[in-house]
């Protein structure tokens, strides 16, 4: 295994006849589409996006640039490190994807258009059961499509498995090995989740090196077996004690988001409502709205 973090970039060579892919931004501002260019594309900026020219530009060029500057919207500028890009997409995401290498046994790509293209800004590659050869697979599968709609892709438990398929972070149990090991492992750059289940693992996570954590299972789910569900209560309880960014939990679907929601919740995390769905990216979009709703009510 290649000895480096996943917080490491990788240079971009350029070549006189191709330009660099552009700055990737996200998706959540209306006037944003999804960057398309592969793997390389999510992070472009931070390896230089510019090539210069040695013509001279003309008074027509000039001002076309004036008045295309002048229509533009504004936007906020990427943050420059993967780090920093990867923590402000963690800070925008309101939907995490959470599926397996082979979603009912099929190839993961077309469900995770779906997520995504309905507005998950996180997508998790969990899966205890497939061969390693498979998990692999649709490991760069993840990849791809994370770089494509400019989301963040995260691995559950093993933060080797992160380093080997270039994933921008790892989700961790309290069973797990440690944040702080884990830390180790990826580096400063990658992104450390962390499962919470009552409020003293909350509190706990405020002291150890995780950039989000998960809160529940608020209802039981089969995802999670025998673990008890922790209530909104729970939620209610997160919402005001979390230091760092959170997501709900466990049970959530588009006929109780909105419980979810009032709760304190501003970001969920779901597995079946968007896999079980008829629609997929229809559920997704109606679990971003009603979280998004949410947040432009506060404002």
């Amino acid at each position: 295994m290649r000895g480096c973090s996943v917080g490491e970039a990788e240079e971009q060579p350029v070549s006189s006849g191709r330009p660099m892919a552009p700055t990737s931004l996200r998706r959540h501002y209306p006037d944003q589409v999804p960057t398309v260019g592969g793997a390389s594309a999510a992070l472009s900026a931070l390896v230089g996006s510019r090539i210069s020219t040695h013509r001279t530009p003309g008074a027509r060029d000039l001002g076309l640039a004036a008045v295309s500057a002048q229509s533009r919207p504004t936007r906020p500028a990427p943050p420059e490190g993967i780090g920093p890009l990867r923590r402000q997409r963690l800070e925008w995401a309101r939907l995490y994807f959470v599926c397996d290498a082979r979603p009912l046994g099929e190839d993961p790509e077309p469900l995770l258009r779906a997520a995504l293209t309905g507005g998950a800004g996180m997508i998790e590659l969990r899966d205890r059961e497939s061969p390693r050869n498979a998990v692999e697979r649709s490991g760069q599968t993840f990849r791809r499509l994370a770089d494509t709609y400019s989301a963040l892709f995260i691995v559950n438990d093993d933060p080797y498995l992160a380093v080997e398929l270039r994933a921008d972070g790892v989700h961790l149990g309290q069973e797990d090995i440690s944040a702080a090991e884990a830390r180790e492992i990826l580096g400063p750059e990658a992104i450390v989740g962390l499962s919470t289940h009552s409020r003293e693992q909350i509190e706990a996570a405020a002291e150890q090196p995780v950039d989000y954590i998960s809160v529940g299972p608020i209802w039981e789910t089969p995802t999670k077996e025998g673990r008890p569900g922790t209530g909104l209560e729970l939620i209610r309880e997160a919402a005001r004690i979390a230091t760092v960014p959170w997501f709900a939990i466990g049970g959530i679907d588009t006929e109780n988001v909105a419980e979810v929601v009032e709760a304190g919740a501003r970001r969920i995390c779901v597995v079946r409502a968007i896999k079980d769905a008829d629609d997929p990216a229809a559920a997704a979009r109606a679990l971003v709205d009603a979280v998004e709703a949410a947040d432009t009510a506060e404002r």
